[in-house]
């Protein structure tokens, strides 16, 4: 072979060189690419599996079975003797302070009486002048003392006995299972007085059943404890008792 033949010949070989490194390479790029798509096949089932499965696993929520139970604290409150005691000692409290009231109040008549017996001008009709408006400051400052007093241990009183009533209905709820207590009024319907009918007939609770209705079993416990002088603590022996539907 000539030189040319020797160099053609070498260029057939380092083209067929070429020829079959262009083959391998599209080969091991056909290769990665089955791979990569494979593995992304393999992770969205993967991922559809691990959704399917968290779908359809029971939920924690769902298993709960709820109790709905139902209380009238207007009548826990006007039938719980430690509450009508309070108000009784804050009656006499009252009372009393009244009392001091209509004093003051005659203290002041006494004096505008002696005044009409007195010239306008004179000594002894500007010192009665004097004393009334003293009088009258005094009785006004009294008054508003008072007022403010009492309707600060009112609300006291009140605090006080609610949140005896709500830890009572907590304990009952947790010993007998209860998810929710709700507020209602046991009383029948009043047929007789229209504007109590209406606001009868507007009641949230439309139907419940005799058991839900824990009025009187927490009032009981609340009115033993009292009784009892178990005090805030609650750590006596007594514990709400179920089944006091009665109206």
């Amino acid at each position: 072979m000539g030189p040319d033949s020797e160099n053609l010949f070498s260029f057939d070989c380092h083209y067929g060189q070429w020829s079959i490194l262009q083959r391998s390479a599209s080969v091991v790029k056909k290769l990665m690419t089955s791979a990569t798509v494979l593995a992304i096949v393999g992770c969205f089932a993967c991922f559809t599996e691990t959704a399917s499965a968290q779908n359809n696993a029971p939920s924690k929520t769902s298993s709960v079975v709820h109790k709905v139970g139902l209380i009238d604290m207007a009548h826990v409150f006007k039938n719980y003797e430690k509450f009508t005691a309070l108000r009784e000692e804050l009656k006499t409290e009252i009372q009393q302070s009244d009392a001091k009231a209509k004093a003051m109040a005659e203290q002041i008549q006494a004096v505008q009486k002696e005044m009409q017996d007195f010239k306008q001008g004179s000594p002894e009709y500007l010192a009665r002048e004097k004393q009334l408006a003293q009088a009258a400051s005094d009785f006004e400052a009294f008054r508003k003392v008072a007022q403010r007093d009492f309707l600060r241990k009112e609300s006291r009183i009140y605090h006080t006995i609610y949140m005896e009533v709500t830890e009572t209905v907590q304990k009952y709820a947790k010993i007998y299972n209860y998810t929710l207590i709700m507020r209602f009024n046991r009383e029948s319907l009043d047929t007789d007085d229209p504007k109590k009918l209406i606001q009868g007939m507007n009641r949230q609770v439309v139907f419940h059943r005799a058991d839900d209705d824990i009025t009187l079993s927490v009032l009981d416990y609340l009115n033993r404890n009292y009784k009892s002088q178990a005090g805030a603590a609650g750590g006596s022996a007594t514990r709400p008792t179920p089944g006091k539907t009665r109206q």
